[in-house]
């Protein structure tokens, strides 16, 4: 249990605007990457997942194909380098966590579409 002093210090710092994904979304994650003494965007594209944490420490997973080779990052939701998450398309799943993607390749990879609309506030 948090106390008070720590949820109002982590306040300050948490994210007001996240859109809403889940775990089999697709999402766009617009990252800044500092390179020496330039700064730039870039987008990594893929399927979430697993999502886990609260608060600051709330964190997701994003997993892409790339080649042949499966690329997965860990982004802290409530990171000052996350520039924007849109999610693409939701996927249909049953679990929390979709580590069996990691076995798989190729278009057994992809999940079924869930027609939702994510523009719509919930």
């Amino acid at each position: 249990m948090k106390t008070k002093l720590l949820e109002t210090v982590e306040g300050k710092n948490l994210k007001k605007d996240i859109p809403h994904f889940e775990t089999g979304d697709t999402v766009d994650v617009y990252c800044r990457i500092k390179e020496g003494d330039k700064e730039r965007t870039q987008v990594f594209t893929g399927t979430v997942i697993a999502l886990r944490g609260r608060g600051i420490n709330q964190t997701f997973t994003v997993r892409r194909m790339v080649g042949n080779e499966g690329v997965e990052r860990i982004f802290p939701l409530h990171s000052p380098n996350i520039i924007d998450i849109k999610p693409v398309r939701s996927g249909k799943r049953r679990r929390a966590k979709l580590y069996f993607l990691r076995k798989r390749a190729g278009k057994s990879v992809r999940l079924a579409h869930r027609h939702t609309d994510h523009t719509a506030a919930k």
